[in-house]
């Protein structure tokens, strides 16, 4: 099945900063969604006919981990197995942008599930516990959110959009995961003004900029929830254990 080949260069880019965060896909899920992407889409064909046996010889690993591989990759939405059998697998491989727009619709339809959990997202203080901080931490897939850097655990913190000194408060629309210098840097300024001198310094490229101030109106529009799994149910509401209530220990 023939189809319009991709920008080959676009998709490395957008796999390697966008899916593969996103994702956290390990070196051998990384390998194989590659093999399979080069056998398939970078030559024009929609789907890809293969075995374990020629996908383990391929990217240098056992049948044993490609098996798995193969397994979370279509969990993850990068494959769709179309026919499975001992024969071999016949399966159709998604582009980086494809499968990153079925993950943004997934995100957009998680205020309803919040609803359902009894989590009032909009009134949520995401500086409250360990685990909201880290729900704001994961929404940004390990990058800053203005200079679009990895960072790792030690390097990041969380910053206001809007200043506290501006009435900024600590909801998800206005908290962002970045790396401390540019937390140092922004200060009380605007974000939009933060991001534009971001772009004078030559550390975002004209599309990086204007892709930053897409997300910003995103941010601004609620429309990057972060992981709800995260703030489920409000730590302050649980109750206590009836050995509790009844004074025991």
């Amino acid at each position: 099945m023939k189809t319009q080949k991709p920008n080959a260069e676009l998709v490395w880019k957008q796999l390697d900063d966008q899916l593969v965060p996103r994702l956290r896909l390990g070196p051998i899920d990384r390998a194989a969604y590659c093999y399979l992407l080069r056998h398939s889409r970078l030559e024009g064909k929609l789907q890809v006919r293969f075995s374990l046996r020629w996908l383990a010889q391929g990217t240098r690993v056992s049948t044993c981990a490609a098996r798995p591989a193969v397994r979370r990759l279509t969990d993850h939405g990068a494959l769709r197995l179309v026919e499975c059998s001992h024969g071999g697998h016949v399966a159709e491989v998604r582009l980086p942008e494809e499968i990153l727009a079925d993950h943004l619709k997934e995100m957009a339809s998680r205020p309803a599930a919040a609803v359902a959990l009894r989590v009032n997202l909009e009134k949520e203080d995401f500086l409250r516990t360990q685990a909201l901080r880290r729900a704001i931490h994961a929404r940004e897939a390990g990058r800053c959110f203005y200079c679009l850097k990895r960072h790792t655990p030690p390097s990041r913190c969380l910053d206001h959009v809007v200043p506290r000194t501006q009435w900024g408060d600590n909801s998800y629309r206005n908290l962002v995961s970045c790396c401390r210098e540019c937390n140092s840097e922004k200060g009380q300024c605007r974000a939009e003004d933060f991001l534009r001198s971001l772009f004078r310094d030559r550390k975002l490229t004209e599309r990086e900029l204007a892709g930053r101030l897409q997300a910003l109106d995103a941010l601004a529009a609620g429309k990057l929830i972060p992981p709800l799994p995260s703030v489920a149910v409000p730590e302050a509401r649980l109750p206590k254990a009836p050995e509790q209530r009844a004074g025991g220990v």
